[in-house]
């Protein structure tokens, strides 16, 4: 089974966050730029005082600026390597990652976990600023100052329209052999007491800038340039539509990864390779 952990190895998740404002993503990339993925390994191999790279794998690999609060990992490590370092692992971490990147725990996962296949749901959130003077300067970095006022009701009226498992085609940038068949599990957005809009987005994948897509179109509801329906219309079109723009990286923060009961990681992770074929992981939102 492709979830077997080797002999003498030790599964481990890491729960991470990140602000992804001076990253590449989180995948390692060819040519040195910086990714969350390259941070990491390389302090794993620094504090356990290792040769090897031991490879993580990750619950959603994020696009260039796109920030996580709850991101979710795996790596297998050697038994006596575990057993030597687990309990100091977080700290020595804290002291070599730099400051936009923490681990914030490191434990053995139960039996069958796979941080990417074993996912049930992601939850994102996008939050946005429709105030005419502009976004807070100490928020700036995390939140989407859109230019004309939103309709968060005729916003939520379009979103409805869109949960639930679809070929949303039309909101990814295709990739050959990858499928674009999702389940929207959640789409709703609210208008906090200090005026910020979060969209909250929850779904059992994502492919590559779906959730910015759904939030561009949005947005064109949301000021009325567009109807409560026309989202709809684009996704059942089923191909790209130049007025739906993809909305910036920043406003953009994965909060949460959902799993199963740890009975049932084992079931989920073949059930997640059976439906999607295609090798690796879309990267997103």
């Amino acid at each position: 089974m492709a979830d077997d952990v080797a002999p003498g190895h030790v599964r481990v998740r890491l729960d991470l966050a990140y602000d992804g404002a001076e990253f590449h993503g989180w995948a390692k990339q060819a040519g040195g730029r910086r990714t969350v993925q390259g941070e990491v390994e390389d302090a794993l191999r620094v504090v356990l005082r290792s040769a090897g790279t031991y490879e993580l794998t990750v619950a959603g690999r994020t696009d260039a600026g796109v920030h996580a609060r709850g991101q979710v990992a795996h790596v297998d490590l050697p038994a006596e390597l575990w057993a030597e370092h687990h309990e100091k692992l977080p700290k020595r971490l804290a002291g070599r990652l730099p400051r936009d990147v923490r681990v914030w725990s490191v434990s053995a996962a139960p039996s069958g976990f796979n941080a990417r296949f074993s996912a049930v749901w992601r939850r994102y959130a996008y939050r946005i600023s429709d105030h005419p003077g502009g976004v807070d300067p100490l928020l700036r970095g995390h939140v989407l100052w859109h230019d004309w006022s939103l309709d968060v009701a005729a916003m939520n009226e379009a979103a409805q329209r869109l949960v639930g498992e679809h070929d949303f085609a039309a909101y990814c940038k295709k990739r050959d052999g990858a499928t674009t068949i999702r389940t929207l599990q959640q789409l709703a957005l609210e208008r906090g007491a200090d005026g910020l809009i979060t969209a909250t987005v929850r779904a059992d994948a994502f492919c590559h800038n779906m959730v910015r897509s759904l939030i561009g179109a949005l947005l064109f509801v949301g000021d009325g340039h567009r109807p409560p329906d026309w989202p709809r219309k684009v996704l059942d079109a089923g191909v790209r539509d130049s007025a739906v723009h993809v909305v910036r990286p920043h406003g953009l923060t994965l909060e949460e990864v959902g799993y199963p009961a740890d009975e049932l990681l084992a079931a989920r992770s073949r059930e997640a390779r059976n439906r999607r074929t295609a090798p690796g992981a879309a990267s997103c939102c």
